[in-house]
């Protein structure tokens, strides 16, 4: 496998253009943190971007920052943190799920697109990405988007960079919004309720004025082992459900108050504040229950996104049907699945209820082997397959960065 680590943009563009020359296709990586995340690509040569990884520019006052995509992630979280800010769509750390032992890129953030449980409220990676700098598949360097909010005219492109898992470009600089971190936390927890009651009970949270910012139900299957993270939460052998609350110390304390009052019907909630708080949903972002190092660490894991008023339904069906374990967050909207090992990894199934209620479903961990054989991706309907087909050609005509991670290669 040849490695070819760049210095700067330039360095990208010609490793692009040599590489359409020699029809050499190629993989973008950061730090790999993600590598394991899709189908293996048709290629031995390597793009490393992990040398692009300085702080461009950071301008706490006006809420912007301006990274190199090979910025790490923690890196710039300590350095945002310093200023007591934050990425309020609050990524998604993968390496205890997936066991890679380095966080990773901005680069991968954003081409990845997995936003936590503020997603709710604060939209996901795409809505917080103002700009980027990138080179196409034709090796030519682009920019889109700028440093302020409004400053788009015509497509906006930067948009589709987010999630496309660096199938359109190599990213080389970004610019982010940040925001404030609230000066408060506060999460109800309603014990013992079953995946419906859950779900209408985040349901009428979701609705009420109190504006919640993480609603997530964790049954008592997944709770079964001591998860890091989750502190004595998890003690006391019954589901939970969790309900969260920001912003300053009064307001945040109040409608705590409130949304206890009305959701009184499903249970006494207790409340936890701050670090505790803060602890128990940042094991539910980054799924520890599933992680790689625990009990169920050998196991296949789906993130499931449907409908949130289908969530309690399809998520209990799967746990019955496969005897697998699930996590609810977003309201019921984004369901973790860890399901027993099995070659085609529960597909059929996984796949047939996420159809039967317009989500998809996405095969986060896996082995080689069952990715070889299983979509990891959720297939598209002809359309819209045909319409990304469109755009990622106008991108990578040659389909020279990372080929293939996508769809399976079939025979």
């Amino acid at each position: 496998m040849d490695t070819l680590k760049v210095r700067d943009a330039k360095d990208v563009e010609e490793v692009v253009r040599a590489a359409i020359a020699n029809e050499q296709p190629l993989e973008i990586i950061g730090h790999g943190s993600m590598r394991s995340i899709g189908h293996a690509m048709a290629t031995n040569a390597v793009l490393d971007v992990s040398a692009l990884n300085a702080v461009t520019s950071y301008e706490p006052n006006e809420l912007i920052v301006t990274l190199q995509a090979g910025a790490p992630v923690a890196d710039v979280l300590s350095l945002i943190d310093a200023k007591n800010q934050q990425f309020a769509f609050e990524p998604v750390n993968t390496a205890p799920l997936l066991g890679t032992p380095l966080s990773g890129t901005i680069g991968g953030m954003i081409a990845a697109g997995l936003a936590g449980p503020r997603r709710i409220k604060a939209g996901g990676a795409r809505d917080h990405l103002l700009g980027a700098h990138a080179v196409s598949g034709f090796g030519d360097s682009f920019k889109t988007g700028g440093k302020v909010v409004k400053n788009v005219t015509g497509y906006d492109l930067c948009k589709l960079l987010a999630g496309s898992w660096g199938t359109l470009s190599v990213m080389t600089e970004v610019t982010l919004k940040v925001m404030p971190k609230p000066e408060a936390e506060r999460s109800l927890l309603l014990r013992g309720l079953d995946d419906a009651a859950a779900n209408k009970a985040m349901t009428a949270a979701l609705g009420s004025p109190y504006d919640v910012s993480g609603a997530a139900h964790l049954p008592k299957s997944a709770l079964r082992t001591r998860t890091d993270g989750l502190g004595d939460i998890a003690g006391q052998g019954e589901a939970v459900t969790v309900l969260r609350l920001e912003g300053i110390a009064a307001s945040a304390s109040h409608r705590a108050g409130s949304l206890r009052e009305l959701l009184a019907p499903f249970g006494a909630a207790t409340l936890i504040e701050d670090a505790a708080s803060s602890m128990l949903w940042s094991a539910i972002r980054d799924v520890l229950p599933f992680a790689a190092g625990g009990a169920l660490g050998d196991w296949p894991v789906w993130r499931i996104v449907c409908p949130p008023a289908s969530g309690a339904v399809l998520g209990a069906q799967l746990a019955r049907e496969t005897g697998g374990d699930v996590i609810y967050d977003w309201g019921g909207g984004l369901i973790w699945a860890a399901l027993p090992p099995k070659p085609d990894a529960h597909a059929p199934s996984v796949r047939q209820r996420a159809d039967a209620v317009g989500g998809h479903a996405t095969l986060i961990r896996a082995t080689e082997d069952v990715r070889r054989v299983v979509d990891v991706f959720h297939p598209q309907a002809p359309g819209v397959a045909a319409l990304s087909e469109r755009v990622r050609a106008s991108f990578d005509p040659k389909s020279i960065l990372n080929r293939g991670r996508l769809r399976r290669a079939t025979a």
